[in-house]
């Protein structure tokens, strides 16, 4: 397989997808991209392949950083705060595993945020 034509596609695909997304939709876009990352990370850790896990979890840690971004903090409420914290426990959960090499951490990550995916696609099926 041409890995690098796969990757413009899918770059491509991502790219048209959230250009039609809705806030929530982008929100499941991201997740879903930080989940398939997040596991490509425990398969590096495993591996041993400590270059590839260092640019796997940049990634991570950038998209945690999109979605804490866009969150909207001068709205006060609550759950934004929390949204928050979240992102930024599991960026520190994932700075552990990667100097640590603990795919537990990564495992907790996996697990937190695929809980919170389903609460986006909760809100997602409530409202359109």
């Amino acid at each position: 397989m041409n890995h690098e034509a796969y990757r413009s596609y899918h770059e491509v695909n991502l790219g048209a997808r959230a250009a039609q997304a809705s806030p929530v939709q982008l929100v499941l876009i991201l997740t879903d991209g930080l989940l398939e990352e997040l596991a490509r990370t425990r398969a590096h850790i495993e591996s041993k392949r400590y270059e590839a896990k260092a640019i796997s979890l940049d990634k991570c840690v950038n998209i945690l950083n999109g979605l804490s971004s866009a969150l909207d903090f001068d709205a006060g409420s609550e759950l934004v705060v929390n949204l928050g914290r979240l992102y930024d426990y599991c960026a520190q959960r994932l700075y552990h595993a990667g100097y640590a090499l603990d795919v537990a951490a990564v495992d907790e990550v996996i697990g937190l945020i695929t809980t919170l995916r389903h609460g986006w696609q909760g809100m997602q099926a409530n409202h359109g």
